[in-house]
């Protein structure tokens, strides 16, 4: 199954970007110096891995319902496929999205599972899935949510004392009784063939808050802060890989970085298989306003301060947030190079050639 099977080592020769590890168990214990590091991985690049999270038997069943849902037949798929207009659960087949201002289409396809339908089960808020999922969603999927969404909050509140907020600030923007659109997904990407140099996802920032990633394979590359090129993020073993969002990003006036990525092609051997990830992405409730909290500390309004005027001030919701970036990706909704646009998050860098490595 895609979490247990036995793959080609990361091979030791192509360029890579350390991340600080952060132990989430010293980080509950209230460890300063985990905090800190901790603190400065959110603030400088925005990813980190996490160890000690103790949610790896349901990564491994997640993986397993993973693949068999999205080993049915794609007329099977196709009854729950997300359709056109950003709506974000649900079946996404490959090649529905485009990739660039060319118009390319993808070549992933994933499962979208909604925190609420997980949670309400067998209550429906959303929407209705496979009978592989729902043969699933209270003994795999709903702890998985459950125990995802506790650690991702813990961190939101480390991060929100470092911020200088009042207790709880940024979790009344994240409560889980809330509608939202966090999600669990589960992502499928084919073999890698040789000679092509086809992007599995985009560069981008992460739409929501805070994201929980789990993967066996290389392909995740990063763009750290003022790089031309793009760098590799090594898998590690009973290590899951955070980054922050970038509704995070604008709570904070811009301190804690959400930070531009991609997914390619497996490095080296590794290429010649299936690509498997799981990632939780936590996200602010529906109703959120997005704005930087400047009246709630004095460190995000000396950072607002200094940035371009309204950088920070969408003027939008969580909700509206994620139906345009998500919509916005559809093959359906191309109108040409400048439907690029609508896509963008809160990156700024300049994104380099796309085989640049």
């Amino acid at each position: 199954m895609p979490g247990l099977t036995s793959f080609p080592p990361f091979p030791e020769d192509v360029p890579t970007h350390p991340l600080l590890i952060v132990d989430y168990q010293l980080i509950k214990q209230g460890d300063e110096s985990e905090i800190n590091k901790l603190w400065k991985a959110a603030t400088e690049l925005g990813f980190w891995y996490l160890k000690n999270h103790g949610v790896d038997e349901e990564v491994e069943a997640m993986f397993e319902m993973g693949r068999e849902t999205l080993a049915l037949p794609l007329d099977e798929k196709m009854k729950f496929e997300q359709g056109d207009q950003g709506f974000s659960f649900g079946y996404k087949a490959a090649g529905v999205n485009f990739m660039d201002d060319n118009g390319t289409r993808d070549v992933t396809e994933f499962l979208n599972i909604s925190k609420d339908d997980a949670l309400a089960w067998p209550g429906l808020v959303h929407r209705t899935y496979p009978s592989t999922v729902n043969e699933r969603m209270n003994s795999v999927i709903k702890p998985f949510v459950q125990k995802s969404l506790a650690i991702n909050h813990f961190l939101i509140d480390v991060l929100n004392d470092k911020l200088g907020l009042p207790k709880g600030a940024l979790a009344a923007f994240h409560q889980a009784d809330k509608s939202s659109g966090c999600t669990a997904r589960c992502i499928k990407a084919p073999p890698h063939v040789q000679g092509s140099s086809k992007t599995f996802l985009n560069p981008h920032t992460d739409f929501g808050s805070l994201s929980f990633l789990h993967n066996r394979l290389g392909g995740l590359q990063v763009l750290p802060p003022g790089a031309e090129r793009w760098y590799y993020v090594k898998p590690l073993p009973g290590h899951a890989i955070c980054n922050i969002g970038d509704t995070l990003n604008i709570f904070s006036g811009g301190i804690l970085r959400s930070n531009i990525h991609r997914v390619m092609p497996p490095p080296g051997e590794q290429a010649k298989y299936e690509r498997w990830s799981l990632v939780f992405f936590t996200r602010p409730n529906d109703e959120a306003f997005l704005r930087a909290l400047t009246d709630q500390s004095s460190m995000i309004a000396e950072a607002v301060a200094k940035a371009p005027p309204g950088k920070y001030a969408p003027g939008v919701t969580a909700s509206e947030w994620l139906s345009r970036r998500i919509g916005s990706q559809r093959a359906a909704n191309y109108k040409g190079p400048e439907s690029w646009k609508a896509r963008l998050g809160t990156e700024t860098a300049t994104i380099p050639l796309l085989g640049k490595i």
